[in-house]
C-alpha cells in the first residue's frame, strides 16, 4: 500500500477535504496503530480472536462491570465472539478508564442466539454520559447474523460508562464491546453544512463533536464487501448495488496499481439510502482519481436531493501531486420526510477528459443530540456512607418541605382555589433562557423531556402545513422524531386559556398511567418559555372528524359501538385503576382519538383532577370544561365527581348516535342542546327522528334500546342517579352483543333479565351505580381482551398494557 501523507485542503466552496486511503485504512504516515483496548468478550472469562484481534474475557482486570448474569450457547454461531452474552436484569454498566482525550469509537455487538432467556425478546436502552445511543432496542435479527451498532463520540473524562437499562419486565444483553481512540483528525469539529433547495446553499457547521455519531451506512461503491479483517478500524464496507436508483448507468472500475480501491465510472447515477426522517446526518463521500496522472482532466457535479452541492475538480496541488490520491468530503445534511437521502454524481460536459463521474465510497452517520442520562453510582462498598448521609439529608429536606406545605395549606384553606389564571408565554428572544419551567420536584419523570431543537426539526420548525388540529391549549402539529416515531406535538399559544397548571397536570397524569385506550405521552418540552406536549400519533384523528361536517366515510353502527366501548374502558381505568382515581373533566368527541385501526383512545388531560377518590366522593373546584358537555350538577354546585365524566360521556354517546354537535346554535331554540333534545325524543318515542340517517338501517332494535337506555341514565340531572363508568361499559358491551345477534329477545324485554343465559357475556364485572372502592375489592372487572384491571393500578412510565 502506498504511504500517503494526511493532508487537509479546502476548495473555493469551503467544503472541507481530507486525504484518505480508502480501502485499507488509514494514515500510516501518522503512525496510527489500533490500540489494544478495549475489546471485550462479554459473558465469558475466555479470550477469543475475531478478525485478527483479541477480545479479552471478563476475568481480565481491565474489565469493570456491575453485577449481572451470563449465558452461553453450544450451537453453531457465525463467530466465536457470539457464543456468550452478558445479561442485565436491572440497570447496569461497563466502566472504562479513558486516559487519552479524543474521539472514540464505541462498537456494540448483539447476537440473539438460542438460550434460556430468549435473547431475541430483550428490549432495552443503551446510553453513555450525555447521550442515549439506543432506545427501545431489540436485537432480533432474522438474517442469523450479528447486529453491530457503531458510534463515534468525543470523550474527555478519565472514566467512561456504557449503561444498559432494561425496559419494564424485560432485560438487556451484549455479546461484545469495542472502545478505542481514533486517529487524530479522522472527524473534524468544523465541517460543511448543506441546505437543499433551488439554490446551492453551502455553509459551515461548527460543533460536530458536540454530538455522538451513529453509523447508518458504509458502502464500497462499485466493489465487493470489505470485511472487518481487511480494515484497520475493523469496519465493514458493504456493496452499494441495492441502493442504486439507476444501476444501468453504472460501470464498475478498479485500479491495478498501489491503491486497491473499488470505484465507479458513472453517468448520471443516484443512490437512495434509508435514514431517519427530518434528522441531521453527516454524509462522507470518498473519491480517488484512479485514471488520470494530472489534475483537471475530470470534473463532475455532486448533488444531494437533486440540488447541486459542488463541482468536484482535482485542481488542488496537495491532491494531484500524489495522484491517485484518495480524499473525502464531509457534509452535514438535514434529511427530509421521505425516509431517504438521495446523492447523485453527474457528468460535467466541460470536463477535459470527457463526461465522466465517479465515486469510491460513501458513509452516512446520524447526529445524536445530547440528552439527560442518569449515570448509576458506583456500587462499591466505600460509597455506602455518602449514600446513607445523602439519604438522611434528603429526608430532612423532604420533612421540611412537608411541614411548610402543611402550614401554607392551613393559611389558605378557606380561600377558593384559583384555576383560571392564564399564563402568557414570554416572547422568545435571541439568547433566551433554556431554563426549565418545571422543577425536578414538580415532575417526577424528567426522562420524558425532549429538546426544543428536536421538536423544531420534527415539525419542520412548526410549519403551518404540519398543523393537524387546534384546541384550548394551542395548535397540534404532526411530527416525526429522530428515531422515526410519528408524533402529535401540541404547542401552547399565548392567551389560549390554558397554561402552566394544565401543562403540569397533563404530564403528571400521563406519566403515571399507561393503557391501551388512553393516548400515551411521549414527552414534553419546557425550554425557552415554551410549553409543548408530545403524544403518540393517532392516524384517524378525532371521533368528531368521523361523525359530522366531514368528507370521511361514515362509520358503521358496529364501529361506533366498538369506539364507545374503547373510550369507556379508558375512562373506567381512569376512575378505578389509576392511583387515587382521576376525573377527566373534559370528555368530548374531540378528545377521543382513533388510531389506524379505529381503536379509541381518550386524550387531553390538562383539566383532569386526581383523587384520592376512594375516600371522598367529590372535589370542590372551579368549573371547567366544554359547554354542552358540562354536568349540570357540577355547574350548579361546583362539586366535581366521577359522575361528571359519565354525564359528558352520555353526550358523546348521543353525538355518536345522531352525528351532530352537542351545541348547534343554527337550529331552533328547542334543538340547540343535544342532551335536552335527546331526552325529549327518547321520552316521547321519537328517537328515530334524530338518528344519523347513514346508520338507521344498520341498527338492531334491541341494541338501539339498550344504547338509548344507557344514554338516558348517563345524562340524568342528578349525579347519584347516573351509573358508574363500569356500568356504562357493561351496558355498551351488552348492546354490541345484541347488535351482533348473540342474544335473541323481544324488543321490549328487560335488559337485565336472565336472557344472559343465552349469551356469552363480555368478561366485565358489573357493580351498583353507587358502589365505593370498598365494594370493588375483587378487581376482576374489565378483563375481556385487555389487561387493564385495577390490580395493575399504578403503571410505571414504561409499563405497556398487554393488549397494546
Amino acid at each position: 500500500m502506498a504511504t500517503i501523507q494526511l493532508l487537509r485542503i479546502q476548495n473555493t466552496l469551503s467544503v472541507h477535504v481530507f486525504l484518505l486511503q480508502f480501502s485499507s485504512l488509514l494514515f500510516p504516515s501518522l503512525g496510527y496503530t489500533l490500540p489494544d483496548k478495549y475489546f471485550i468478550n462479554c459473558g465469558s472469562d475466555v479470550n477469543v480472536t475475531e478478525s485478527g484481534h483479541v477480545y479479552v474475557g471478563e476475568s481480565n482486570p481491565i474489565v469493570r462491570f456491575s453485577s449481572s448474569n451470563k449465558e452461553s450457547t453450544q450451537s453453531s454461531v457465525p463467530s466465536p465472539l457470539y457464543q456468550t452474552a452478558r445479561i442485565f436484569r436491572k440497570i447496569s454498566y461497563y466502566e472504562f478508564s479513558t486516559v487519552t482525550n479524543g474521539t472514540y469509537l464505541v462498537r456494540l455487538h448483539f447476537f440473539a442466539f438460542t438460550s434460556q432467556s430468549n435473547l431475541s425478546s430483550a428490549i432495552f436502552n443503551v446510553s453513555v454520559p450525555g447521550f442515549c445511543l439506543l432506545q427501545n432496542f431489540n436485537a432480533e435479527n432474522n438474517s442469523n447474523s450479528a447486529l453491530v451498532k457503531e458510534f463515534f463520540m468525543k470523550i474527555t473524562d478519565r472514566s467512561f460508562k456504557i449503561i444498559f437499562t432494561p425496559l419494564a419486565q424485560s432485560f438487556a444483553f451484549v455479546n461484545a464491546i469495542e472502545l478505542f481512540v481514533l486517529p487524530l483528525y479522522l472527524i473534524s469539529d468544523l465541517v460543511s453544512s448543506f441546505t437543499y433547495g433551488t439554490q446551492r446553499n453551502l455553509t459551515s457547521y461548527n460543533g460536530l463533536l458536540s454530538h455522538a455519531l451513529e453509523t447508518k451506512h458504509r458502502l464500497n461503491v462499485g466493489g465487493e464487501n470489505v470485511t472487518r479483517s481487511n480494515d484497520n478500524l475493523l469496519r465493514n464496507w458493504f456493496p452499494d448495488d441495492s441502493y442504486l436508483s439507476n444501476p444501468g448507468n453504472a460501470e464498475n472500475s478498479s485500479y491495478s496499481g498501489q491503491i486497491n480501491a473499488g470505484g465507479s465510472n458513472l453517468l448520471n447515477i443516484t443512490w437512495g439510502l434509508p435514514v431517519d426522517n427530518n434528522t441531521y446526518h453527516l454524509v462522507r463521500l470518498h473519491f480517488c482519481d484512479l485514471w488520470n496522472i494530472q489534475p483537471g482532466l475530470t470534473t463532475f457535479n455532486l448533488s444531494i436531493y437533486d440540488s447541486l452541492v459542488t463541482v468536484v475538480n482535482m485542481n488542488d496541488p496537495n491532491v494531484y501531486n500524489q495522484l491517485p490520491a484518495p480524499y473525502y468530503y464531509d457534509i452535514v445534511v438535514h434529511s427530509d420526510d421521505s425516509g431517504l437521502i438521495k446523492i447523485s454524481v453527474e457528468p460535467n460536459l466541460a470536463s477535459a477528459h470527457g463526461p465522466d463521474a465517479f465515486l469510491n465510497g460513501l458513509e452516512i452517520m446520524k447526529l445524536i443530540d445530547s440528552s439527560e442520562i442518569i449515570v448509576p453510582l458506583d456500587e462499591s462498598k466505600h460509597n455506602l456512607l455518602p449514600v446513607v448521609l445523602g439519604s438522611v439529608a434528603g429526608g430532612l429536606v423532604l420533612l421540611s418541605v412537608v411541614v411548610v406545605g402543611f402550614l401554607w395549606c392551613l393559611k389558605f384553606r378557606n380561600q377558593r382555589p384559583i384555576e383560571n389564571s392564564d399564563w402568557l408565554p414570554i416572547p422568545v428572544t435571541a439568547g433566551g433562557s433554556s431554563h426549565s419551567r418545571l422543577t425536578e420536584g414538580t415532575i417526577p419523570f424528567l426522562g420524558l423531556k425532549i429538546s426544543f431543537l428536536d421538536l423544531q426539526s420534527a415539525t419542520n420548525n412548526f410549519d403551518a402545513k404540519q398543523i393537524i388540529g387546534k384546541g384550548g391549549f394551542g395548535n397540534v402539529y404532526k411530527g416525526v422524531l429522530k428515531n422515526g416515531m410519528r408524533v402529535a406535538v401540541k404547542r401552547s399559544e399565548p392567551g389560549s386559556g390554558q397554561g402552566l397548571p394544565e401543562f403540569q397536570t397533563e404530564i403528571m397524569v400521563l406519566s403515571k398511567i399507561r393503557h391501551r385506550h388512553l393516548v400515551s405521552l411521549i414527552g414534553y418540552c419546557d425550554e425557552r418559555n415554551e410549553m409543548i406536549l408530545v403524544y403518540e400519533y393517532m392516524e384517524n384523528g378525532t371521533l368528531r372528524d368521523h361523525l359530522y361536517n366531514t368528507n370521511l366515510p361514515s362509520l358503521s353502527w358496529k364501529q361506533r359501538l366498538e369506539i364507545c366501548i374503547g373510550a369507556a374502558r379508558g375512562l373506567h381505568y381512569l376512575h378505578k385503576g389509576a392511583t387515587g382515581g382521576v376525573i377527566h373533566r373534559d370528555v368530548k368527541s374531540t378528545n377521543i382519538l382513533l388510531d389506524e385501526n379505529h381503536v379509541a383512545k381518550v386524550a387531553d388531560f390538562g383539566l383532569s383532577r386526581s383523587g384520592p377518590l376512594d375516600h371522598q366522593t367529590c372535589v370542590s373546584t372551579g368549573v371547567k370544561g366544554t359547554f354542552g358537555y358540562l354536568d349540570p350538577e357540577y355547574f350548579r354546585l361546583q362539586l366535581l365527581t366521577e359522575k361528571s365524566d359519565v354525564y359528558s360521556f352520555g353526550v358523546v354517546l348521543l353525538e355518536v348516535l345522531c352525528a351532530r354537535p352537542a351545541i348547534d346554535p343554527s337550529l331552533p331554540r328547542e334543538q340547540v342542546n343535544l342532551a335536552e333534545l335527546g331526552l325529549f325524543c327518547k321520552n316521547n318515542g321519537m328517537l328515530e327522528v334524530i338518528i344519523d340517517p347513514s346508520i338507521k338501517g344498520q341498527i338492531d332494535q334491541n341494541s338501539l334500546r339498550k344504547f338509548s337506555e344507557t344514554v338516558e341514565k348517563c345524562i340524568e340531572d342528578n349525579g347519584c342517579d347516573r351509573p358508574t363508568m363500569g356500568d356504562v361499559l357493561w351496558d355498551l358491551e351488552y348492546a354490541l352483543q345484541l347488535q351482533r345477534g348473540a342474544i335473541h329477545r323481544e324488543p321490549h324485554g328487560d335488559s337485565s333479565s336472565s336472557a344472559s343465559a343465552s349469551l356469552q357475556l363480555p368478561n366485565v364485572r358489573r357493580f351498583p351505580s353507587l358502589s365505593t372502592r370498598s365494594e370493588v375489592d375483587d378487581l376482576s372487572f374489565v378483563r375481556g381482551n385487555e389487561s387493564d384491571s385495577a390490580a395493575d393500578s399504578v403503571f410505571s412510565r414504561l409499563k405497556i398494557d398487554d393488549a397494546r
